[in-house]
């Protein structure tokens, strides 16, 4: 895995460098069918973005498996995720730290422009995540919780996101909102976690 520093000290997140490595491929008509793959955890900034790029985002699970699992289905170039592991399957069969630093230093040297303003590529709506504590493992909650999830996602519109999901490996549930407003994510991320717990009693 890598993360990138930009020179005012700002950390340039796994979202970051993959739009940015996108975006370079796209232009040099090197991205594969114009996909990027990166996962549910991805920032709606980021899929924003490629929208506005004309580039195609394949979602997949959680996990550097999911994701090279898709690339390797599609025969895509580029994907990875917001942690900062990153897969280039045309130059290395898993993600390798050293190799994607040395993408996003040549994606960025040939803009001319700085790391930080080659990151403006995207911009990363606020993301509220809550982990919620459960007695009994419940992988059909986001089913369960469907109609206080579709309330949510009303309420925010096509500018803001809800995820739902048990994590694989705790007793837990996490649930993320992502919107425009700090205070509107954390009040409905504040919701469905309240949510989550009546259902799990």
């Amino acid at each position: 895995r890598v993360l990138g520093v930009d020179h005012t000290g700002a950390l340039v997140d796994g979202d970051h460098l993959i739009a940015i490595c996108a975006v370079d491929r796209h232009r040099r008509g090197a991205l594969v069918e114009d996909t990027v793959v990166v996962t549910v955890m991805a920032n709606l900034g980021f899929r924003l973005a490629m929208e506005a790029h004309g580039i195609r985002v394949e979602e997949t699970a959680v996990g550097d498996r999911y994701v090279l699992e898709a690339l390797a289905r599609g025969g895509w170039s580029l994907g990875g995720e917001q942690s900062g592991h990153v897969i280039f399957p045309d130059l290395a069969t898993t993600g390798d730290g050293l190799l994607t630093g040395v993408q996003v230093l040549a994606a960025v040297r040939s803009t001319g422009q700085s790391l930080a303003e080659a990151a403006a590529v995207m911009t990363s709506l606020p993301q509220v995540l809550h982990n919620v504590r459960v007695a009994v493992r419940r992988p059909e909650i986001a089913a369960l919780l469907a109609e206080d999830i579709a309330a949510a996602e009303a309420r925010l519109g096509d500018r803001g996101r809800v995820l739902i999901r048990p994590s694989g490996t705790e007793p837990l549930v996490r649930v993320m909102v992502e919107a425009e407003d700090t205070g509107v994510a954390e009040r409905e991320a504040a919701t469905l976690a309240a949510a989550v717990e009546g259902a799990s009693r």
